[in-house]
């Protein structure tokens, strides 16, 4: 149903005059009130989804004890690891990463929708003009009408549908907000997962490198006492074998080292010829574990404010399919001057005006305004849903990493203590097999258990070293608005 008033004004308008544009804006607000009364009800203000969580970790006592007195995870996580090229590193990537990039184009599209959702709230106003060439009724005496007019429209928020455009808006801004913050996250961390990894492929390469010129020395000298006649071919045989299958795991390490140092050059937006981190075959200490409640959790974390916005948004999409309901009331008017001759167009005798009113509502669509409420609603569940498991995966990261850490580091000690039993274990093969007690085979094992030992305590180390960064960046990322 449309109501349209529209009045043409006289070349001198008056207070008489105007009073049947009055009488039709009375008319309009009748109307208004008439079918206000059968309009459905906005939806409530948007609360957060529930989702309770629990005082404090389960695995949190493991911790508490030894690391009362941490404090909190610092913004800028990784530098707890003490490791200057790696806060080099952290510096470049929110740089030239190419993700972050990608997610700050899609907050600036979102910041964007935002303005455009803000414009239609105002007026719309507008220039026309036309030239017309015709003939009169008769068709025989040609005519020509030029108009120049102003048209202005504005459409009354009464119900809020504009309004809750724009809500809906503004959240999905705040979520594309914590999105980048939740990628900027993201990128350090996988930063520091792949720098801890090409130091530990170091670390193994450096290690091998020792072994190999360990396992050198011990060819020749079994080479000598078989030439010498002291030990047999097989000694040489065991030695050379030890040897180059040593050499072909340090070609590996070193591989996969240089593999590492091109996953660092792109997460840092360039190509991998333009990265060169110089070795030190050195792996950071683990730093102490930070206590935090998992009420903190909830506030810092940009991934959970992403989902609490999306959900927002979906709520304020309920609130406009909902007004579907209402009447749309528009005001329009346009003014300008229409006459044959374009030098006197701008002349009192060609003005004219218009004011208009019009409210339009909906009376039968066979059920689709409901059935796009009834989608906007689900798609409210849809969102409270994923709040919720969103935050129920952030309480499972961290348990599981505080399990982790507290893991490791027994396995840390212990394995502390069984590298330093091998490497006894290997003095004493060596002293008997110069001594001619033993054969070479019970070198060979005692080699092969110290340097397996070595090489599981480096990986119980780059570990452990994992856990905590994955630990650090769980409980990590608080952000801001606008960063």
């Amino acid at each position: 149903m449309t109501l349209t008033f529209h009045l043409p004004a006289p070349r001198q308008a008056s207070v008489a005059r105007l009073q049947p544009v009055l009488g039709s804006i009375r008319v309009a607000a009748c109307w208004i009130g008439i079918l206000g009364l059968v309009a459905c009800a906005a939806p409530e203000h948007f609360q957060k989804p529930e989702m309770p969580v629990p005082a404090a970790f389960k695995a949190s006592s493991l911790w508490k004890t030894a690391n009362a007195q941490v404090p909190a995870v610092p913004d800028a996580w990784w530098q707890l690891f003490n490791d200057p090229v790696l806060n080099d590193l952290q510096t470049q990537v929110v740089v030239g990463n190419e993700t972050l990039k990608s997610n700050a184009a899609q907050l600036a599209a979102a910041r964007a929708a935002l303005g455009s959702s803000r414009a239609s709230q105002l007026p719309v106003v507008g220039v026309s003009a036309g030239i017309n060439h015709g003939v009169n009724t008769g068709g025989t005496v040609p005519t020509t009408s030029n108009s120049l007019a102003v048209n202005a429209s504005w459409e009354l928020d009464l119900w809020g549908r504009l309004a809750g455009g724009v809500e809906s808006a503004q959240a999905r801004l705040q979520a594309s907000e914590a999105d980048l913050a939740a990628a900027r996250l993201s990128v350090q961390a996988a930063l520091t997962q792949t720098y801890l990894s090409m130091r530990h492929a170091e670390s193994q390469a450096a290690l091998l490198e020792r072994s190999v010129v360990a396992y050198q020395r011990s060819l020749e000298l079994t080479q000598n006492r078989y030439n010498a006649g002291i030990v047999s071919a097989l000694d040489v045989a065991q030695a050379t074998t030890q040897l180059r299958s040593t050499q072909v795991q340090l070609i590996d390490s070193n591989s996969s080292r240089a593999q590492l140092e091109n996953a660092l050059a792109t997460l840092l937006g360039k190509p991998a010829a333009a990265v060169d981190v110089a070795r030190t075959a050195r792996l950071p200490a683990a730093p102490p574990i930070p206590v935090q409640l998992p009420s903190q959790l909830l506030e810092r974390r940009p991934d959970i404010a992403a989902a609490a916005a999306r959900a927002a948004a979906a709520n304020a999409q309920v609130g406009v399919a909902q007004t579907a309901f209402f009447p749309q009331i528009s005001l329009s008017a346009n003014a300008g001057f229409r006459g044959p001759e374009l030098v006197e167009l701008i002349n009192t005798p060609n003005l004219f005006w218009s004011l208009g009113t019009s409210v339009l509502l909906g009376l039968f669509d066979g059920g689709a305004r409901q059935a796009t409420t009834d989608s906007a609603k689900a798609a409210l569940e849809q969102s409270a849903a994923n709040y919720r498991q969103t935050v129920l995966t952030a309480l499972q990261e961290v348990e599981d990493n505080l399990v982790a850490t507290s893991s490791l580091q027994e396995e840390s000690v212990l394995q502390s203590d069984a590298l330093q039993a091998a490497r006894r274990s290997l003095e004493i093969s060596n002293n008997q097999y110069k001594a001619g007690t033993v054969s070479y085979l019970n070198v060979v094992s005692a080699q092969t258990t110290e340097l397996a030992a070595e090489r599981t305590a480096l990986e119980i180390q780059n570990r452990r070293l994992a856990a905590t960064a994955q630990l650090l960046k769980n409980l990590a990322g608080r952000w801001k608005a606008g960063d």
